[in-house]
Protein backbone atom coordinates (compact mmCIF):
# COMPACT_ATOMS: atom_id res chain seq x y z
CA UNK A 1 0.00 0.00 0.00
CA UNK A 2 1.81 3.53 -0.84
CA UNK A 3 2.31 5.93 1.49
CA UNK A 4 0.57 9.17 2.23
CA UNK A 5 3.62 11.12 2.20
CA UNK A 6 2.82 14.80 0.17
CA UNK A 7 3.41 15.31 -3.78
CA UNK A 8 5.38 18.17 -2.36
CA UNK A 9 7.49 16.13 0.19
CA UNK A 10 10.58 15.85 -2.48
CA UNK A 11 10.67 19.67 -2.72
CA UNK A 12 10.23 20.32 0.96
CA UNK A 13 13.36 17.96 1.85
CA UNK A 14 15.57 19.81 -0.50
CA UNK A 15 15.04 22.85 0.96
CA UNK A 16 15.35 21.84 4.19
CA UNK A 17 19.04 20.08 2.84
CA UNK A 18 19.84 23.83 1.48
CA UNK A 19 18.92 25.59 4.77
CA UNK A 20 20.28 23.08 7.05
CA UNK A 21 22.81 24.19 9.66
CA UNK A 22 25.41 21.46 8.29
CA UNK A 23 28.48 22.79 10.20
CA UNK A 24 26.70 22.85 13.10
CA UNK A 25 25.91 19.13 13.49
CA UNK A 26 28.82 18.31 12.30
CA UNK A 27 30.64 19.13 15.39
CA UNK A 28 28.66 16.97 17.07
CA UNK A 29 28.64 13.67 14.98
CA UNK A 30 30.82 11.02 14.96
CA UNK A 31 31.43 11.54 10.88
CA UNK A 32 33.41 14.89 12.08
CA UNK A 33 36.00 12.56 14.14
CA UNK A 34 36.70 10.52 10.89
CA UNK A 35 37.01 13.55 8.25
CA UNK A 36 39.96 14.95 9.30
CA UNK A 37 41.21 11.48 7.50
CA UNK A 38 40.02 11.72 4.63
CA UNK A 39 42.72 12.00 2.14
CA UNK A 40 44.57 8.99 3.68
CA UNK A 41 41.37 6.03 2.64
CA UNK A 42 42.83 3.87 5.14
CA UNK A 43 42.94 5.62 8.09
CA UNK A 44 39.62 7.10 7.43
CA UNK A 45 37.97 3.72 7.03
CA UNK A 46 39.83 2.72 10.47
CA UNK A 47 38.38 5.87 11.98
CA UNK A 48 35.43 5.23 10.65
CA UNK A 49 34.41 1.90 12.45
CA UNK A 50 35.54 3.31 15.29
CA UNK A 51 33.38 5.73 15.59
CA UNK A 52 30.35 3.94 14.34
CA UNK A 53 31.00 1.31 16.89
CA UNK A 54 30.52 4.08 19.50
CA UNK A 55 27.55 6.12 17.82
CA UNK A 56 24.53 4.64 20.33
CA UNK A 57 23.45 6.74 22.70
CA UNK A 58 23.21 10.69 23.35
CA UNK A 59 25.55 12.77 21.24
CA UNK A 60 27.25 14.68 23.65
CA UNK A 61 28.55 11.67 25.43
CA UNK A 62 29.38 10.03 22.10
CA UNK A 63 31.48 12.99 21.48
CA UNK A 64 33.05 13.52 25.07
CA UNK A 65 33.87 9.41 24.62
CA UNK A 66 34.86 9.11 21.31
CA UNK A 67 37.52 12.51 21.79
CA UNK A 68 38.49 10.19 24.69
CA UNK A 69 39.14 7.49 22.48
CA UNK A 70 40.92 8.92 19.53
CA UNK A 71 43.32 10.65 22.36
CA UNK A 72 44.28 7.27 23.53
CA UNK A 73 44.87 6.35 19.58
CA UNK A 74 47.50 9.06 19.70
CA UNK A 75 45.44 11.17 17.47
CA UNK A 76 46.57 8.59 14.12
CA UNK A 77 44.25 5.51 14.05
CA UNK A 78 46.27 3.95 11.24
CA UNK A 79 49.27 4.18 13.41
CA UNK A 80 47.55 3.10 16.47
CA UNK A 81 46.46 -0.13 14.22
CA UNK A 82 49.78 -0.89 12.79
CA UNK A 83 51.87 -0.81 15.98
CA UNK A 84 48.66 -2.14 18.59
CA UNK A 85 50.24 -4.49 21.02
CA UNK A 86 48.78 -7.92 20.85
CA UNK A 87 49.80 -9.01 24.17
CA UNK A 88 48.54 -6.35 26.42
CA UNK A 89 44.92 -6.01 24.04
CA UNK A 90 42.87 -6.03 26.59
CA UNK A 91 44.52 -3.38 28.68
CA UNK A 92 46.11 -0.78 26.12
CA UNK A 93 43.30 1.41 25.97
CA UNK A 94 42.18 1.15 29.27
CA UNK A 95 39.98 2.08 31.44
CA UNK A 96 38.18 3.84 28.39
CA UNK A 97 34.09 2.99 28.14
CA UNK A 98 31.28 4.07 26.43
CA UNK A 99 28.13 3.08 28.34
CA UNK A 100 28.19 -0.86 27.92
CA UNK A 101 31.08 -0.56 25.01
CA UNK A 102 34.57 -1.30 26.76
CA UNK A 103 38.35 -0.92 26.40
CA UNK A 104 38.75 -4.33 25.88
CA UNK A 105 36.35 -4.81 23.08
CA UNK A 106 38.28 -1.71 20.84
CA UNK A 107 40.96 -3.48 21.41
CA UNK A 108 39.96 -6.71 19.93
CA UNK A 109 38.68 -4.91 17.42
CA UNK A 110 42.18 -3.52 16.49
CA UNK A 111 43.38 -7.19 16.17
CA UNK A 112 40.34 -8.09 13.74
CA UNK A 113 40.66 -4.97 11.96
CA UNK A 114 44.29 -5.51 11.58
CA UNK A 115 43.80 -9.43 10.27
CA UNK A 116 41.12 -7.96 7.99
CA UNK A 117 43.29 -6.05 6.26
CA UNK A 118 45.98 -8.31 5.88
CA UNK A 119 43.29 -10.92 3.84
CA UNK A 120 41.57 -8.13 2.22
CA UNK A 121 43.54 -6.21 0.76
CA UNK A 122 40.98 -3.91 -0.72
CA UNK A 123 39.92 -3.15 2.96
CA UNK A 124 36.34 -3.53 4.41
CA UNK A 125 34.89 -2.43 0.30
CA UNK A 126 35.88 -5.38 -0.47
CA UNK A 127 34.47 -7.20 2.28
CA UNK A 128 31.22 -5.35 1.49
CA UNK A 129 31.51 -5.91 -2.23
CA UNK A 130 31.97 -9.80 -1.48
CA UNK A 131 28.99 -10.15 0.80
CA UNK A 132 26.72 -8.29 -2.26
CA UNK A 133 27.66 -9.96 -4.31
CA UNK A 134 27.15 -13.22 -2.78
CA UNK A 135 23.94 -15.22 -3.54
CA UNK A 136 21.03 -15.80 -0.66
CA UNK A 137 18.31 -14.05 1.64
CA UNK A 138 17.92 -10.48 1.75
CA UNK A 139 18.88 -7.45 -0.34
CA UNK A 140 22.10 -6.70 -1.71
CA UNK A 141 23.32 -4.34 1.15
CA UNK A 142 21.75 -6.58 3.52
CA UNK A 143 24.09 -9.13 1.99
CA UNK A 144 26.86 -6.51 2.40
CA UNK A 145 26.34 -5.46 5.70
CA UNK A 146 26.41 -9.48 6.99
CA UNK A 147 29.56 -9.58 5.21
CA UNK A 148 30.82 -6.47 7.19
CA UNK A 149 29.70 -7.77 10.78
CA UNK A 150 30.38 -11.24 10.49
CA UNK A 151 34.37 -10.45 9.23
CA UNK A 152 34.82 -8.00 12.24
CA UNK A 153 33.05 -10.12 14.84
CA UNK A 154 35.13 -13.32 14.78
CA UNK A 155 36.25 -14.18 11.30
CA UNK A 156 33.97 -15.00 7.92
CA UNK A 157 34.30 -14.78 4.57
CA UNK A 158 37.39 -17.01 4.79
CA UNK A 159 39.22 -14.54 6.99
CA UNK A 160 41.06 -17.01 9.69
CA UNK A 161 40.34 -16.83 13.63
CA UNK A 162 42.53 -14.39 15.72
CA UNK A 163 44.19 -16.67 17.90
CA UNK A 164 42.50 -14.50 21.28
CA UNK A 165 39.12 -15.19 22.22
CA UNK A 166 36.90 -12.31 21.82
CA UNK A 167 35.56 -10.25 25.22
CA UNK A 168 32.72 -10.84 26.44
CA UNK A 169 29.65 -8.98 24.90
CA UNK A 170 32.02 -8.20 21.81
CA UNK A 171 30.02 -9.85 19.31
CA UNK A 172 26.85 -7.86 19.81
CA UNK A 173 28.65 -5.32 18.47
CA UNK A 174 28.08 -5.96 15.36
CA UNK A 175 24.84 -7.19 14.59
CA UNK A 176 23.53 -8.53 10.85
CA UNK A 177 20.36 -7.27 9.23
CA UNK A 178 19.93 -11.17 8.51
CA UNK A 179 20.40 -12.82 12.22
CA UNK A 180 17.70 -13.11 14.61
CA UNK A 181 14.72 -10.27 14.46
CA UNK A 182 16.57 -8.67 11.42
CA UNK A 183 17.96 -5.81 13.68
CA UNK A 184 17.99 -2.23 11.63
CA UNK A 185 21.88 -2.24 11.88
CA UNK A 186 21.82 1.36 12.29
CA UNK A 187 25.80 1.64 12.89
CA UNK A 188 26.73 -0.03 10.32
CA UNK A 189 24.52 1.33 7.89
CA UNK A 190 25.72 4.98 8.88
CA UNK A 191 29.32 3.59 8.76
CA UNK A 192 28.63 2.44 4.90
CA UNK A 193 26.86 5.86 4.05
CA UNK A 194 30.20 7.61 5.49
CA UNK A 195 32.57 5.46 3.34
CA UNK A 196 30.03 5.21 -0.14
CA UNK A 197 28.25 8.42 -0.52
CA UNK A 198 30.21 10.82 -2.86
CA UNK A 199 28.98 14.22 -1.36
CA UNK A 200 29.19 16.27 1.53
CA UNK A 201 29.25 15.53 4.13
CA UNK A 202 30.02 12.48 3.51
CA UNK A 203 33.76 10.66 1.82
CA UNK A 204 33.06 8.97 -0.98
CA UNK A 205 36.21 6.92 -0.38
CA UNK A 206 34.66 3.48 -1.50
CA UNK A 207 34.20 3.90 -5.23
CA UNK A 208 33.09 0.58 -6.64
CA UNK A 209 29.76 0.80 -4.48
CA UNK A 210 27.19 3.65 -6.05
CA UNK A 211 25.25 5.53 -3.61
CA UNK A 212 22.31 3.56 -5.37
CA UNK A 213 22.90 0.32 -3.13
CA UNK A 214 22.53 2.24 0.35
CA UNK A 215 20.06 1.95 2.74
CA UNK A 216 18.50 4.55 5.65
CA UNK A 217 20.57 4.15 8.85
CA UNK A 218 17.76 4.05 11.06
CA UNK A 219 17.86 5.59 15.02
CA UNK A 220 15.17 6.83 17.02
CA UNK A 221 15.01 9.91 15.32
CA UNK A 222 14.98 8.94 11.62
CA UNK A 223 12.57 6.60 12.44
CA UNK A 224 9.77 9.56 14.26
CA UNK A 225 10.19 11.85 11.05
CA UNK A 226 9.85 8.93 8.75
CA UNK A 227 6.50 7.92 10.37
CA UNK A 228 5.55 11.75 10.78
CA UNK A 229 6.13 12.09 7.08
CA UNK A 230 4.48 8.88 5.54
CA UNK A 231 7.62 7.09 4.93
CA UNK A 232 6.55 4.25 6.81
CA UNK A 233 3.34 3.15 8.98
CA UNK A 234 5.42 0.23 10.37
CA UNK A 235 5.71 0.17 14.24
CA UNK A 236 9.20 -2.21 14.50
CA UNK A 237 12.65 -0.28 14.16
CA UNK A 238 13.48 -3.35 11.91
CA UNK A 239 15.34 -4.02 8.66
CA UNK A 240 12.10 -4.40 6.92
CA UNK A 241 11.76 -0.74 8.16
CA UNK A 242 14.57 0.40 7.01
CA UNK A 243 14.28 -1.06 3.30
CA UNK A 244 10.72 0.73 3.41
CA UNK A 245 11.80 3.99 4.47
CA UNK A 246 14.43 3.56 2.01
CA UNK A 247 12.58 2.58 -1.12
CA UNK A 248 10.14 5.71 -0.19
CA UNK A 249 13.46 7.84 -0.50
CA UNK A 250 14.64 6.10 -3.05
CA UNK A 251 11.04 7.50 -5.45
CA UNK A 252 12.41 10.75 -4.88
CA UNK A 253 15.85 10.12 -5.17
CA UNK A 254 16.84 6.80 -6.86
CA UNK A 255 20.20 7.56 -7.19
CA UNK A 256 21.13 8.94 -3.76
CA UNK A 257 18.19 7.52 -1.55
CA UNK A 258 20.09 8.59 1.57
CA UNK A 259 21.29 12.12 1.13
CA UNK A 260 18.53 13.66 3.39
CA UNK A 261 19.92 11.45 6.17
CA UNK A 262 21.81 13.37 8.04
CA UNK A 263 19.73 16.51 7.68
CA UNK A 264 16.65 14.52 9.04
CA UNK A 265 18.90 12.53 11.84
CA UNK A 266 20.10 15.94 13.35
CA UNK A 267 16.81 17.55 13.09
CA UNK A 268 15.69 15.61 15.47
CA UNK A 269 18.75 15.35 17.40
CA UNK A 270 19.48 19.37 17.63
CA UNK A 271 15.67 19.75 18.60
CA UNK A 272 14.58 21.39 15.10
CA UNK A 273 12.03 18.85 15.37
CA UNK A 274 10.57 18.66 18.57
CA UNK A 275 8.21 15.92 17.88
CA UNK A 276 5.04 17.36 18.63
CA UNK A 277 2.95 20.61 17.55
CA UNK A 278 5.01 23.60 18.43
CA UNK A 279 4.01 26.15 16.44
CA UNK A 280 7.16 28.58 17.47
CA UNK A 281 9.88 25.88 16.14
CA UNK A 282 7.77 24.23 13.14
CA UNK A 283 6.31 27.23 11.88
CA UNK A 284 10.22 27.33 10.53
CA UNK A 285 10.67 23.53 9.23
CA UNK A 286 10.53 22.95 5.47
CA UNK A 287 8.64 19.85 5.55
CA UNK A 288 6.03 21.01 7.93
CA UNK A 289 3.41 20.90 5.27
CA UNK A 290 3.83 17.09 5.28
CA UNK A 291 4.04 16.15 8.87
CA UNK A 292 1.00 14.06 9.74
CA UNK A 293 0.87 15.70 13.57
CA UNK A 294 0.22 19.33 11.14
CA UNK A 295 -2.22 17.89 8.36
CA UNK A 296 -4.52 15.61 11.03
CA UNK A 297 -3.34 12.69 9.54
CA UNK A 298 -1.72 10.50 12.79
CA UNK A 299 -3.50 7.24 13.34
CA UNK A 300 -1.34 5.85 16.45
CA UNK A 301 0.43 6.55 19.37
CA UNK A 302 4.08 5.82 18.43
CA UNK A 303 6.89 4.87 21.29
CA UNK A 304 8.67 7.47 23.72
CA UNK A 305 11.70 9.25 22.49
CA UNK A 306 14.64 11.08 24.53
CA UNK A 307 13.99 14.77 24.89
CA UNK A 308 15.60 16.41 22.27
CA UNK A 309 18.89 18.36 22.93
CA UNK A 310 19.79 21.78 22.30
CA UNK A 311 22.89 22.02 20.56
CA UNK A 312 25.32 25.10 21.06
CA UNK A 313 26.33 27.09 18.40
CA UNK A 314 30.21 25.28 17.93
CA UNK A 315 32.54 28.01 18.36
Amino acid sequence: MPHRNSAQLGDHLEALLTGFPMARSLSWDPLGFVRPFRNDPRAAEIAGVFAATVAVGNVKTIHADLQDLFQRMGGDPRGFLERFPSRTWRFRLAPWRHRWIRADQMGFLALRLREVYENFPGGLQEVVEEGMRTPGAGSDMARGLDALSRSLRHGGLEAPRTFYEPPPGYAALFPSPLGPGHPACKRAALFVRWMVRRTEPDLGLWTRIPPAALRIPLDTHIYWIARHLGLTRRMARDWTTVEEITEALRALDPWDPVRFDFALAHTGISGDCPKRRDISVCGRCAVQPDCDLWAGRWRRTLPAVPAPLRMPTPP
